[in-house]
């Protein structure tokens, strides 16, 4: 037995039955100062109503693929430089970030993002900033529904455990009342008992409401825990996908990802050798 067998997971809702694509990547490559290619072709499909995740070790364009998905490229000098990225059935490669937000993505940002010098209250409010609606304070108490911790903390944000800023910036996506939520990295730098909340949250959330969710997570048995599909992305492309109780299955998944693969453990020297297997292909 290994230590992640003993972590349990959380029950993933029932995966959507036949669901149309609410996103849909095309061979999409993306280049950073016109020079540094990141993402090779990258394609890939999140149904309506679905979580999926995307897994692969650092560096292998995760998060590059959900920046050029919520148009934030461009603070860094990246660029999306071939393929199409659809939104329903519009093509939203090109457009600027808050169009993509009003249009229903948000995303919940590595290493949370939010703002420390506002309180809880202020930093959900600005999730709500494109809205016009008169709804935002019932969509508040919403939030304090599913994060009661939040309602007690009166102070300033920046004051917050790791855990309650997750929890606040997850809730301040709820905010802009989102289609879909891109959530990069939500257990980083979370303790154990704390990701495992989290994680029940996010596929609360997604049962609950409804939203679309596509998840970066190193952790990968909770992020297989809960997704119902899932990719695998390596040195910018994608290299296997497949179900999450598929994927999960898969030996080379587990002996890389899960921390397990046959009957014994893998040492370190068996590892370095992933590259030159070339295992995947």
């Amino acid at each position: 037995m290994t230590v992640t067998d003993l972590q349990p997971k959380p029950i993933a809702a029932p995966a959507p039955a036949a669901a149309a694509p609410l996103l849909v990547l095309e061979n999409v490559e993306v280049a950073y100062d016109d020079v540094v290619l990141v993402l090779r072709g990258v394609s890939l499909h999140v149904p309506q109503g679905s979580i999926v995740t995307l897994l692969g070790p650092n560096g292998a364009g995760k998060s590059t693929t959900l920046k050029s998905i919520s148009g934030l490229l461009r603070s860094e000098n990246g660029e999306v430089i071939a393929g199409d990225i659809k939104f329903g059935d519009q093509s939203i490669v090109h457009q600027a970030p808050e169009k993509i937000v009003r249009g229903g993505i948000f995303q919940v940002m590595e290493g949370r993002r939010i703002i420390g010098d506002m309180t809880v209250l202020e930093n959900l409010r600005v999730g709500a900033h494109t809205r016009r609606d008169n709804e935002i304070g019932a969509d508040i108490d919403r939030v304090f529904g599913y994060f009661p911790r939040l309602k007690e903390r009166t102070g300033l944000a920046g004051y917050l455990s790791g855990g309650e800023q997750q929890m606040l910036a997850i809730g301040r996506a709820i905010m802009a009342r989102p289609k879909m939520i891109l959530l990069d990295e939500p257990s980083m730098g979370l303790a154990p008992l704390l990701v495992q909340e989290v994680f029940a949250i996010i596929a609360r959330l997604n049962r609950d409401l409804g939203i679309t969710m596509l998840l970066v997570e190193q952790n990968a048995n909770m992020a297989l825990g809960v997704a119902h599909y899932g990719y695998i992305m390596e040195s910018g492309k994608i290299v296997l996908d497949g179900t999450s109780e598929t994927l999960a299955s898969n030996e080379d998944v587990k002996e890389f990802y899960l921390g397990g693969g046959g009957h014994e453990r893998k040492s370190f020297k068996g590892l370095k050798s992933f590259r030159r297997r070339k295992r995947w292909l």
